[in-house]
């Protein structure tokens, strides 16, 4: 193998981390944030707040300024009690942004929703409008509604650019929903699939690849990756701020070299999640939940 292919193979599978400490992980990883990243995903949700809870201008705005240096867009996650601020403060700071209406079992929350995503996208708060995340994977509406859904939001909004979030394989499941879209947005966890961290950057490709296929010629935008830095293990995936660092470099170095777009999933840790996810829940943060950088 020529030298020159031998460094594409290695590109291909990860950055070589052997014999690096933390501390030598930590310089590297912030090497790569400092770098910059296309995006990433943002809940400004403070300790002891859940999602419902009000959030304030202040508070966004407080977390805005710690993630604004290092990346280019941010994705929020609903558009009602307070999250609709996030787009307009990251417009004043020159971030672009990925605007989700957040989309479940209550019919009255859903209209609210889609009616401020309506309303921020006219307002020209929006690039990218998310109708929906993982609302297919909860089983929250059926097909059919969530394409009413999207099928409103495009005629009211038609010179924004429309999509919904899903992890990577419901693309190829629902056609009628990727048909819908005029972008992927996919979620790529190669953590919950209980993929060991060596094989996580060549499986996050092969789930891209999967969203690229089932969108036959559509752009696909990973809309959510990441990895946790504490908590209990799922398989052969192991949570630690060593892997989570590794991931970390290895995803930003491919959107880099391949022009692969991605939210990196997440700003800051957040407790409330534990509910959901288990203890790995409140660990996915770059930034701890008071908001300091782990490397």
């Amino acid at each position: 193998m020529s030298s020159g292919r031998k460094e594409k193979f290695l590109a291909l599978a990860a950055l070589d981390y052997s014999g690096k400490s933390v501390k030598e992980l930590k310089k590297l990883g912030r090497q790569a944030l400092e770098d910059g990243m296309h995006g990433i995903c943002f809940s400004p949700y403070v300790e002891g707040q859940n999602p419902g809870d009000q959030l304030t201008e202040e508070q966004i705005r407080e977390r805005m300024e710690i993630i604004k240096p290092y990346t280019k867009w941010v994705r929020s996650f609903s558009c009602t009690d307070g999250n609709e601020i996030i787009p307009k403060i990251a417009k004043e700071y020159g971030i672009q942004t990925l605007v989700g209406a957040w989309l479940g079992d209550n019919p009255e929350i859903n209209e609210r929703e889609i009616a401020g995503l309506i309303e921020l996208a006219n307002e020209g708060y929006v690039d990218i409008a998310a109708v929906g995340n993982e609302v297919m994977y909860r089983g929250d509406l059926t097909e059919d509604e969530l394409l009413d859904f999207i099928h409103l939001v495009k005629d009211a909004i038609p010179n924004t650019t429309v999509g919904y979030v899903d992890a990577y394989y419901e693309f190829s499941e629902r056609p009628r929903i990727t048909e819908a879209c005029d972008v992927i947005l996919a979620n790529c966890y190669p953590f919950w699939e209980g993929c060991d961290l060596d094989y996580s950057l060549l499986y996050m490709k092969d789930m891209y690849q999967r969203a690229l296929r089932a969108g036959n010629g559509k752009k696909v935008i990973i809309s959510e990756t990441g990895w946790p830095s504490q908590g209990t293990n799922l398989e052969g995936a192991f949570p630690s701020l060593e892997n989570a660092l590794k991931y970390f470099m290895n995803t930003q170095k491919w959107s880099q070299e391949d022009d692969i777009e991605i939210f990196y999933f997440s700003s800051f840790d957040e407790s409330w999640k534990v509910g959901a996810e288990g203890d790995v829940g409140a660990y996915w943060g770059l930034w701890d939940k008071d908001g300091n950088l782990k490397f």
